[in-house]
């Protein structure tokens, strides 16, 4: 099923690069992390094929957000009685260059800020980014509703042809 293959194939880049796109866009890439786990595979096996993305866990929770304890979001995650690890926010003040100082302009420690940003998130959420959702919304429209069935179309085409040729 060589169209079909061809399909997903483009159908799988786009999703990648659109989303890549958007997390740039967005301010969500500080540390390439998520943007450098975002990957697709398409697999085929007894002449079918599917196509599969994998992301860092992470992901999922900027694409379909989290509701806070205050502020709800339309998502299956969300916040109940725990505030996200302190320690999380470290590494990311530093990408941001947020430094605290105190009224002498001297640097304070990231602690009390790191707490801050956790209990904030906790209360609030962090709202749908939908970096992949809206991709993957896009591409299936473009490539699998449309696409998909016209290569399908060659790929029989082809192999009926191919069949007959055995049988002259």
């Amino acid at each position: 099923m060589l169209e079909v293959e061809k399909t997903l194939k483009k159908f799988r880049d786009y999703v990648i690069q659109q989303s890549r796109s958007n997390l740039t866009k967005s301010g969500k890439n500080s540390s390439k992390e998520l943007y450098n786990s975002i990957d697709g595979e398409v697999v085929t096996e007894n002449g079918f094929s599917i196509v599969g993305f994998t992301m860092a866990e992470y992901g999922a929770y900027q694409d379909k957000g989290v509701s806070g304890k205050i502020k709800k979001y339309n998502t299956p995650y969300s916040y109940k009685n725990k505030i996200p690890p302190v320690k999380a926010f470290d590494k990311w003040i530093v990408r941001k260059g947020i430094a605290p100082r105190n009224a002498k302009g001297e640097f304070q420690s990231r602690k009390g800020l790191q707490y801050a940003i956790a209990r904030s998130i906790f209360l609030n959420g962090i709202k749908p980014s939908l970096f992949f959702t809206k991709p993957f919304e896009a591409g299936y429209k473009k490539y699998i509703d449309i696409d998909l069935l016209k290569a399908f179309g060659e790929d029989v085409e082809t192999m009926v042809d191919y069949n007959l040729k055995d049988i002259k």
